[in-house]
């Protein structure tokens, strides 16, 4: 399992070259081969950064030619392992939780959902069940299904208890958008999503520019 800041570096750029390589292939399908220099200028990055990061990827690009788009879009997918199945459940469906369910880039990842839990059962959301969140429930679901993602929506208050449910129900990759840290074992992945971070960084270059 990934822990290191620079392996983190690079999946956080990885997805953004992958929606690139899409998107030429989809508007430009005459365009065989593309270069590191090409794509750095495109998504305003260091070439020698996107030189690096698709070395460890694909390795190094044919000279004066580049990669190929096919091949090194592939590679990409590979190595975020797009191609492996892995099912999901979320925790938690206001509009955030609701909002997660209809995305369209889960499937891009090979990701799946196959249920939402709430405090009581709901409709439907893209033919995906909300269930009401207990152990009965939640318990049933992983005995019929391998759960590889518990995604968090719930208030902070809530949301180390909610951890705490899946860890013991042996889900060891948490997606959590409680805007707190979790305290897990060290075999537990976490990946938290804090929008007040994100907030205050934007507050703070806006304060600046108009300085």
């Amino acid at each position: 399992m990934l822990q290191n800041a620079t392996s983190k570096s690079i999946l956080n750029r990885l997805p953004i070259y992958l929606d690139y390589l899409i998107n030429v292939v989809n508007k430009e399908e005459n365009v065989k081969y593309i270069s590191s220099k090409m794509i750095s200028n495109e998504l305003e990055l260091g070439e020698v950064q996107v030189r690096k990061d698709l070395a460890i990827v694909c390795g190094t690009g044919k000279p004066k030619i580049g990669y190929e788009v096919k091949i090194l879009t592939e590679k990409i997918k590979e190595y975020l392992g797009c191609h492996y199945h892995k099912n999901a459940i979320i925790i938690g469906v206001g509009k955030l939780g609701s909002y997660l369910i209809e995305h369209e880039d889960f499937e891009r990842y090979g990701i799946k959902i196959l249920s939402g839990f709430d405090l009581v059962e709901k409709d439907d959301i893209c033919n995906i069940p909300i269930k009401k969140f207990n152990i009965e429930n939640l318990e049933k679901l992983v005995k019929e299904n391998k759960i590889d993602i518990g995604i968090i929506c719930v208030p902070k208050e809530d949301a180390q208890t909610v951890c705490n449910i899946l860890i013991k129900y042996n889900i060891h990759a948490i997606w959590n958008f409680a805007q707190v840290k979790l305290n897990v074992p060290k075999n537990i992945f976490v990946q938290n999503e804090n929008l007040t971070y994100s907030l205050s960084v934007v507050s703070s270059i806006i304060k600046q520019q108009h300085n």
